[in-house]
């Protein structure tokens, strides 16, 4: 049984579209959930997110819109993005990021449209978990904050530069749009082996901009 990492951060909506998609996924691979801090990737990378550049981030919005109605996936924007994803993201290792806890926290930031930021929206994300709203030492024990901090270290140590992300054989499959390169690769792990697979696969660079 093929065993995948897939890393992810609830600020991403491209991430909630992917995971709608796993019944794509052959039913003998076992997707394992790694929440993992963004912005952090984005540090280590020095670069910005989408949401970070004006225009892109309007385009963003826009683009997400589409990928969910083309997949038939329900798909609601919370209140303001970006949002700060610590605590739900805490959570998740908290409760054990399963894939269905995953499901559940994600559907209710980008299916349902809910703010995890506020103390409503926390509650009613608390109660679809069976947990207590009311209990931060939960989600703020040196175990969890580690946990957390473990995944990010590990997709770095990866060269993940981005979520969603998954993981296989020291393959990265970044993004929901590579969804169905993921499936290729699957069904032919040889597949970047082949060909012209294998030549850009290690393609020359013929230019490098200089830094401003």
């Amino acid at each position: 049984m093929p065993v995948v990492e897939w890393f992810y951060d609830v600020i991403s909506p491209f991430a909630y579209i992917q995971q709608e998609q796993f019944h794509r996924l052959p039913p003998d691979v076992e997707v394992v959930p790694k929440p993992i801090v963004l912005g952090a990737i984005l540090d280590h990378w020095k670069t910005k997110g989408p949401a970070e550049i004006p225009t892109k981030r309007t385009f963003t919005y826009r683009i997400a819109q589409q990928r969910a109605i083309e997949r038939n996936v329900p798909y609601k924007t919370p209140p303001a993005h970006p949002f700060n994803p610590i605590r739900a993201l805490r959570l998740a290792v908290a409760v054990g990021a399963t894939v269905e806890t995953t499901r559940t926290i994600m559907r209710f930031i980008w299916r349902d449209g809910g703010d995890v930021n506020t103390p409503d929206g926390w509650a009613e994300l608390c109660a679809r978990l069976g947990v207590s709203p009311t209990d931060e030492a939960f989600i703020s024990s040196d175990a969890v904050k580690s946990g957390l901090r473990a995944n990010t270290d590990r997709a770095v140590a990866l060269g993940v530069f981005g979520v969603p992300t998954f993981h296989l054989n020291g393959e990265l499959f970044w993004g929901e749009d590579a969804t169905g390169l993921f499936l290729s690769y699957l069904a032919q792990p040889t597949l970047f082996e082949t060909g012209e697979w294998a030549r850009i696969s290690n393609l020359p660079v013929g230019i490098q901009r200089k830094a401003a």
